[in-house]
């Protein structure tokens, strides 16, 4: 097949929850510009078919739908909506993040409020929409986790600035994000599903200056990620050029934990 044919997304149902926040733009666009039709899930409706309405601006076939992944209902509404607009699901980008806990000792209460998203709401996105990809002869889950789920804090990239140690919470759902992919690769075995993760270093977001000198310094491109960094390894993992990946976590930092 040539190389073009591999990367491409035509004809495939992709949706990201999450997909109108920082890096889920970006993923949605990336995914969009390979030929999909891309549903972008979030629980600002609002927001997110206004993100939609911009990429279609661009000739890009992109949709929005309605999804709070802490309530199961609104997970099995979304299912069910899909199987209706949009006849299958191909590829699952399981991207959406809840940050209620704000720092390291924060009220317990807003540990399980992130737990509610982050670890029970993912399993339970990942495994109705897992069904749906199933039923179609097979594709590929993304999880979109972070390089925090695989290394400590660096607290040395907060001197000098305001924003505080992070919470604990991050670190926590993305390590276990990391080897529930794993164990999906295993128990989906068998049925034509692929389960991999991206593990992400810092996106660029005008983090305060001493924050950005701290942090770059360290990375061998000397910069965070930007815009379109995320695309083309998502597009990989999503499309038949990724056809032998699975069960994988990878790290793109820029070389930070080289």
């Amino acid at each position: 097949m040539n190389v073009k044919e591999l990367f491409s997304l035509k004809n495939k149902v992709v949706l990201v929850s999450g997909g109108a926040g920082n890096y889920g733009k970006c993923i949605v666009e990336g995914l969009a510009e390979a030929d999909g039709k891309v549903i972008i899930a979030s629980r600002n409706l609002k927001n997110a078919e206004q993100v939609a309405e911009n990429f279609r601006a661009k000739d890009l076939d992109v949709h929005a739908l309605g999804l709070d992944q802490g309530d199961h209902q609104s997970v099995l509404n979304l299912k069910k909506t899909v199987l209706e607009k949009f006849g299958k699901l191909d590829v699952f980008i399981n991207n959406a993040v809840s940050r209620p806990m704000k720092s390291y000792d924060d009220d317990i209460a807003s540990f399980a409020e992130s737990m509610q998203v982050n670890a029970t709401g993912s399993v339970d996105i990942t495994r109705e929409l897992a069904d749906l990809i199933v039923q179609n002869g097979g594709g590929s889950i993304i999880n979109i986790g972070s390089m925090m789920g695989m290394f400590g804090p660096d607290l040395s990239n907060y001197e000098g600035t305001d924003m505080g140690i992070p919470p604990p919470d991050y670190f926590f759902h993305n390590a276990g994000l990391m080897n529930f992919t794993k164990y999906l690769a295993q128990v989906l075995a068998g049925k034509n599903v692929r389960v991999n993760c991206i593990s992400p270093g810092g996106l660029f977001n005008n983090q305060p200056e001493a924050f950005l000198q701290n942090y770059c310094k360290k990375v061998p491109l000397k910069r965070m990620a930007n815009q379109d960094d995320i695309k083309g390894l998502v597009v990989l993992l999503a499309s038949e050029a990724g056809a032998y990946i699975n069960g994988e976590n990878i790290l793109m930092d820029g070389g930070l934990n080289a």
